[in-house]
């Protein structure tokens, strides 16, 4: 299913050339992505990073881009309509993460996060009245699991309450790091239930009494990201509110095995930026009458950083077209997060080098990409958590502590 068309969107970071398996369909919408991308949202990073603010001017902009399910590409509703690849959502993911990795964070809170929790966690009849507002952005949710005092070890031991009063449900707890929760229409709030000990989900309207936001001031990563903490005091929650197919942690887990895969293509869309940054600085900026990229030192990183990129990008795609077939795994998705993200670290790190003195600086693009590393290399499962994952379907031993 290859494009027919012979000009590259990725050009050297897609080294082997993996987006000929996008269609042509594909590629042309992808192509919409890059013009928006490269007109009006650039000239805005460096500022807005800098401000700590998201640029909320390119909120509508994106959303009309149509990019969850565009039509150009599954065709019309009725017969005939196939839903999106794999690859193709992955390409997008990965062409946002290139330019910054907040968009590639705020899209993906919409079209990744609340998305598969209203797929997975809702019954056939809430996905039928949600799913169609999830995906032109007319219900805008979020994905609010990790806690203050609770990260890694949400599985046991998430402490949102909830309890059933009548026909409705009374939260109350604690949310920490929720991206878009400051924007949205409603949280996808995960609580224990009181009465069995099970975890619970339900569509928390952000402005329902009782609830307040917060928005996390001082961060040294993701500075356009608004991310948020929120309380829940006595929140009220109609029945028909919760997620009816949310009966256990085992539910949210099997929405984790999903998500899990969209964040190795940030890291990878993330590591391909940061080395097409420090490409482009290279071959302009000269030292010692010559172009930094003519020495051999430099050279070597700019091989590896290829390299990386190359290697992060076999390992995603492999994984996509493995879940396009309903291969679904923790320890696949485990695997392909834990070692994009080291392989980001590495070329972000190796291109903010090669800029030398002035990779500090917004104005070469690095900086932005080296620090905003840091929080994908941590979200959606630390190094260690999804080692422990991988390390447990190797073993039959499970070294988690108790």
């Amino acid at each position: 299913m290859g494009a027919e068309t012979t000009e590259r969107l990725y050009g050297v970071c897609d080294y082997y050339d993996a987006e000929a398996l996008l269609t042509d369909a594909e590629r042309r919408v992808l192509g919409r992505l890059r013009t928006f991308l490269d007109e009006q949202a650039k000239p805005l990073l460096a500022d807005y990073w800098e401000r700590g603010d998201f640029p909320d001017q390119l909120t509508g902009p994106l959303i009309d881009l149509d990019l969850m399910e565009p039509a150009e590409v599954t065709g019309p509703p009725g017969p005939g309509h196939t839903p999106a690849r794999g690859i193709y959502h992955g390409f997008r993911i990965f062409e946002l993460a290139r330019s910054d990795a907040s968009l590639a964070t705020f899209y993906t809170a919409q079209a990744g996060l609340f998305r598969t929790a209203v797929t997975v966690g809702a019954s056939p009849e809430q996905r039928a009245e949600w799913l169609p507002r999830v995906l032109d952005f007319s219900l805008k949710g979020v994905f609010s699991l990790t806690e203050p005092e609770h990260g890694s070890d949400i599985a046991g031991g998430l402490a949102t309450s909830a309890r059933r009063d009548g026909g409705d449900w009374i939260l109350n707890g604690a949310k920490r790091w929720i991206g878009g929760a400051l924007t949205a229409d409603v949280l996808a709030v995960f609580a224990r239930d009181e009465a069995d000990g099970q975890v619970k989900g339900f569509l928390v309207d952000r402005q329902a009494e009782g609830v307040t936001l917060e928005k996390i001031h001082g961060k040294a990563s993701l500075r356009m990201m608004q991310n948020a903490n929120i309380t829940l005091a006595d929140v009220r929650v109609p029945e028909p509110m919760r997620l009816h197919n949310v009966n256990s942690f085992r539910d949210v887990a099997a929405m984790l095995r999903m998500m899990r895969s969209d964040v190795a293509w940030i890291a990878t869309g993330t590591a391909a930026g940061a080395f097409e940054a420090a490409l482009r600085y290279v071959t302009e900026r000269e030292q010692f009458g010559r172009t930094l990229g003519s020495f051999q030192l430099v050279q070597e990183k700019l091989a590896r950083m290829l390299g990386n990129v190359t290697s992060a990008l076999s390992l995603v795609v492999r994984l996509t077209e493995q879940q396009d077939r309903g291969v679904y795994r923790d320890q696949d998705s485990a695997l392909a997060k834990m070692q994009t993200s080291l392989l980001m670290r590495e070329t972000v790190a190796l291109a903010r080098e090669v800029v030398g003195g002035n990779g500090i600086t917004l104005a070469a693009d690095v900086a932005r990409f080296h620090a905003d590393a840091e929080a994908i290399y941590s979200y959606e499962g630390t190094h260690d958590i999804n080692a422990l994952i991988i390390g447990r379907a190797l073993t039959g031993h499970s070294a988690f502590t108790h």
